[in-house]
């Protein structure tokens, strides 16, 4: 079997959990049925296959073992057919495809971890991993922003972070009447990032205006741009580079991304997707 084809040829992976997140997105875990996928690294993302339906890119918002967990969003007919599945159902994988974050370059700095909305899910398993070697970085600031409180992702994961030593913020768009907390995008919160600009890393996920806006004014306090790293999104189809669907100038971003230095991304974020 040569290479192409074995990104081609889904896995079969089983639903073993499954939890609402909000009303319209759910975590599911999956486990191989038999063979599993090579080890995937935060950032990275598979091709996840409704059977009967299509298959769509899903980032991966958490890796334990040769278990995958999945955040999706009920928004088409493949995510929605893949949000409506309960545990035992079994699903097609490929994968994983793209970039990481490469937490390990970030080594011995602080950090800071910006997401917009969904985009908390594909950096879930960074501060995961931070978390997790403790000794091994600065000080971790995460910074979340969402549209209302009831959008809120990982809420669980967040009790946890602050009880582990995370500085963690939030702030909605539209509160409803029991929120307490902050009012505005996600940008709103810079200012409450400790870090020293010539010892940090940042990672940001979420609509490309809160990257733009988050990286230029983290370069504007002296984060070296190529210490800013971004996770990009385009519409991908294959996976494996090939279709071109995903193409951002001279980027495949299933193959060359989704995550990318700021360097890297500033000068393409301006090319409109067709």
């Amino acid at each position: 079997m040569t290479a192409l084809h074995a990104d081609m040829a889904p896995v079969p992976y089983r639903v073993v959990r499954r939890r609402d997140e909000t009303a319209d997105t759910a975590e599911i875990v999956l486990e191989p049925v038999s063979s599993a996928l090579p080890p995937c690294r935060p950032g990275q993302f598979a091709m996840v296959y409704a059977f009967g339906v299509g298959d769509i890119p899903l980032s991966l918002s958490g890796i334990d073992g040769h278990r995958l967990t999945h955040t999706v969003r009920a928004v088409g007919a493949v995510s929605r057919a893949l949000y409506g599945l309960r545990p035992g159902a079994t699903v097609g994988v490929r994968g994983p495809f793209g970039t990481g974050w490469d937490l390990d370059t970030a080594t011995g700095r602080d950090l800071v971890i910006v997401a917009g909305g969904l985009g908390l899910a594909p950096l879930r398993p960074l501060v995961a991993a931070a978390l997790g070697a403790p000794p091994s970085f600065g000080r971790l600031t995460v910074l979340i922003g969402t549209r209302t409180p009831g959008d809120l992702l990982c809420t669980r994961d967040i009790d946890a972070w602050r009880a582990n030593g995370a500085d963690v913020h939030i702030t909605v768009d539209r509160p409803d009447t029991d929120w307490t907390g902050d009012v505005g995008v996600v940008t709103t919160l810079l200012d409450r990032a400790e870090f020293v600009p010539g010892n940090a890393a940042a990672f940001l996920c979420g609509p490309e205006v809160m990257i733009r806006a988050t990286a230029r004014e983290f370069a504007h306090r002296g984060l070296a741009p190529d210490r800013i790293r971004v996770s990009l999104e385009r519409t991908m189809h294959c996976g494996t580079g090939h279709c071109g669907h995903c193409q951002l100038g001279p980027l495949l971003l299933c193959r060359d991304g989704p995550v990318v230095a700021w360097t890297r991304a500033e000068p393409l974020l301006p090319v409109r997707e067709l």
